[in-house]
């Protein structure tokens, strides 16, 4: 089995890379990045005869399709914004597809796809991550067990950093995003816009997480939960985490750089030359991000320090009572979960274990299998059922 990493020199991209040399469903995973170099060193560092390194520039749709035409499955581990761009490629090279999440809206655009990857004959599963992807499996483990859904709570806990830490450990992009756009919520029967950075609660989490301030963030699951179980009744569905992983420190920081304009994509005249305050921004915060290296052991030695849990609570009835499932995805020094399970998810496409078309990951896998195979990577799930006597 063959399957290509789009961004495999990155954050997430490099762990996925990682596990799919750990399966023995697969024999060749291709490193598929712009950067050579740090893919190489990805290689390197990973030390698998499993992989192969190729550059890829994914503005160049034909090469793209190229590059995927023998593989099984590809893995998009790139910034959200190619995601469409590369499901046209897969669409035209017949290729699997998986990719890490489209921050709502532009995963509601790529569910317009299905038709066209049915026709292929491939499938397509969009949000596939630490959260989106475990959050939407483990709600439909709550929904085969409930008659009705009222509500589906999802808070994203991450054990905080050092106020003094000054670092971005995934896409700065994408980072930039989840602080500046509007969060969506799904409430009495509609999609609302909500204000970033707001209806904070605390949440309290497995030891050793404990207590966190949460905030409503844009994400994907909110655009494809309360449509997957809408015969359910669906009446509320956010999703929460703690800064992003960030400490407060560093959060207010960037809060007033993009208050002061560096996010907007608008080109500005610069002593002559157009340039968009965005760029600058990544540019400058890009010195702030470890390099990939950073996140990997080799399996021969200790994994990263990884501490987060993962929760969706989901309140329904069941006979007529009322029933709450807390579902807690817990990984303490365990593999980073973003990307294990697309890497996970990739595999069971490939083995044809996913129906043809474009599916979000609650309709895609069989929860209780995935989620017990992710056990392999020391990331365990724990569930409690709150009833009336």
């Amino acid at each position: 089995m063959k399957i290509v990493v789009l961004g495999g020199a990155g954050k997430m991209g490099s762990i996925a890379v990682q596990d799919l040399t750990m399966n023995d469903a697969v024999d060749n995973v291709v490193i598929a990045d712009l950067d050579l170099q740090a893919a190489e060193a990805v290689a390197q560092t990973i030390g698998s005869d499993k992989l192969s390194v190729q550059q890829a520039d994914l503005r160049d749709h034909d090469a793209l399709v190229a590059l995927l035409s023998d593989a099984d499955a590809c893995v998009n581990a790139t910034v959200y914004y190619t995601n469409l761009d590369v499901m046209e490629a897969c669409i035209a090279s017949q290729t699997h597809y998986t990719d890490l999440g489209g921050l709502f809206h532009t995963t509601r655009k790529q569910l317009k796809l299905n038709d066209r990857f049915a026709e292929a004959g491939i499938s397509a599963v969009l949000g596939m991550g630490s959260a989106p992807g475990i959050p939407n499996i483990l709600t439909r483990y709550a929904a085969d067990r409930l008659d009705t859904i009222e509500t589906i709570k999802i808070y994203d806990g991450i054990m905080p950093p050092p106020p003094e830490q000054k670092k971005f450990t995934y896409a700065v992009p994408t980072i930039i995003d989840e602080m500046t756009l509007k969060p969506m919520v799904f409430r009495n029967g509609e999609f609302i816009k909500c204000e970033p950075l707001t209806e904070f609660e605390d949440y309290t989490f497995a030891d050793p997480v404990g207590v966190l301030p949460m905030h409503l963030s844009l994400h994907s699951e909110v655009a494809t939960l309360p449509v997957s179980f809408a015969d359910k009744g669906v009446k509320e569905c956010f999703f929460k985490i703690n800064y992003w992983g960030m400490s407060p420190e560093l959060v207010e920081k960037v809060t007033v750089l993009t208050e002061f304009g560096l996010a907007s994509d608008e080109e500005i005249d610069v002593r002559g030359a157009k340039i968009a305050p965005r760029d600058v921004l990544f540019a400058v915060m890009d010195a702030y991000v470890p390099p990939s290296t950073d996140f990997l052991a080799p399996p021969a030695n200790k994994p990263p320090d990884w501490v987060k849990e993962i929760v969706t609570e989901v309140k329904g009835t069941k006979d007529g009572a009322s029933t709450i499932y807390r579902l807690g995805a817990l990984t303490v020094k365990g593999a980073l979960p973003t990307g294990v399970v697309p890497a996970r998810g990739a595999v069971w496409q490939a083995l044809g274990r996913v129906e043809k078309g474009v599916h979000p990951p609650e309709l895609a896998f069989d929860p209780e299998t995935f989620l017990k195979e992710l056990e392999a990577r020391d990331i365990y799930t724990e569930i409690t059922v709150t009833k009336p006597l």
